[in-house]
């Protein structure tokens, strides 16, 4: 299963959580997407209204990124970037409100349902929502593939230490593919 993460309007767009790279790797995510549709799941970051609606220490987040709540936000821009918001239709969508999709119920009890032993992980950013939700996988015992091309980030040195110096830590659950590496061996 292709689990692309919050490849969305408020990552691709000029707001404070801007993240530069999502252009440059929207083709690659695109290519995996449009390879498998009806294997691909899309995670959407999701913002409560206002802080006060947040739980936990989500209520200081929200409080530092008000301008980024429900109340404030236009909720268009919690869409899927163009071309995925058209191929999403074939995929499932996922909205999560943590970093780490693992933490949606009924996620993991669904993948388990339909067989999944590998997720390919692409989307933003690399060293916070895909990092999360890499981790989880992990500790639920699934094999992991990184497609290196089509993962991005607002912070390329924090990008660069999740695929060079954590990642690497982990050969047995996490593997580091292109994304025409990852094509080749699961379109066959």
């Amino acid at each position: 299963m292709h689990v692309t993460i919050d490849m969305q309007r408020l990552f691709a767009e000029d707001t404070p959580w801007h993240t530069p790279s999502l252009g440059s790797i929207l083709p690659n995510v695109v290519r995996l997407c449009e390879a498998q549709p009806d294997r691909t799941v899309y995670a959407r970051f999701v913002v409560p209204a206002n802080a006060q609606q947040a739980s936990g220490s989500w209520k200081a987040y929200f409080d530092r990124w008000n301008m980024m709540t429900g109340d404030v936000l236009d909720p268009s821009m919690l869409d899927l970037v163009e071309p995925l918001s058209s191929i999403a239709a074939r995929g499932w969508v996922v909205d999560k409100s943590t970093y780490s999709i693992f933490a949606v119920p009924g996620f993991a009890e669904r993948l388990a349902a339909e067989r999944v032993d590998t997720l390919i992980m692409s989307g933003v950013e690399t060293d916070v929502c895909v990092y999360a939700s890499m981790l989880a996988a992990v500790d639920l015992g699934y094999r992991v593939v990184l497609a290196t091309d089509a993962l991005g980030s607002a912070d390329p040195k924090a990008h660069d230490a999740v695929l060079q110096h954590l990642v690497p830590r982990l050969p047995e659950q996490i593997e580091l593919m292109t994304t025409a590496a990852v094509l080749e061996r699961w379109t066959r």
